[in-house]
């Protein structure tokens, strides 16, 4: 049986996770393309070795980050999501957005 610690629950079956891609740095909302943006949101580095990936505990719905080598399957590290996010960013809404017509 593989075990992944949860930062908020402790160890537990793998089964009980969710894999939610890979941490990457969010582009400027109000500077960016939509087309920057889908690549963002939709394409993966997928690069061999260490990577830090976002994962979630599905029965308590606990997102974290944790370190995990690619090649070998090892998870390395978890730890929760404000060690490396601890501001919020604010999105403006785009003119006429949720109006009717």
């Amino acid at each position: 049986m593989k075990v992944m610690n949860c930062p908020l629950n402790g160890p537990r079956n793998i089964s009980e996770f969710a894999w939610g891609g890979e941490v990457k740095p969010m582009p400027d909302p109000a500077g960016v393309g939509d087309k920057e943006w889908a690549a963002w949101l939709f394409l993966e580095a997928n690069e061999a070795g260490v990577v830090r990936e976002w994962w979630c505990h599905v029965p308590t719905s606990y997102w974290f980050i944790a370190e995990r080598n690619n090649i070998t399957d090892e998870i390395i590290k978890t730890y929760p999501a404000t060690e490396v996010f601890n501001t919020r960013v604010e999105f403006a809404a785009k003119a006429g957005a949720g109006e009717k017509k």
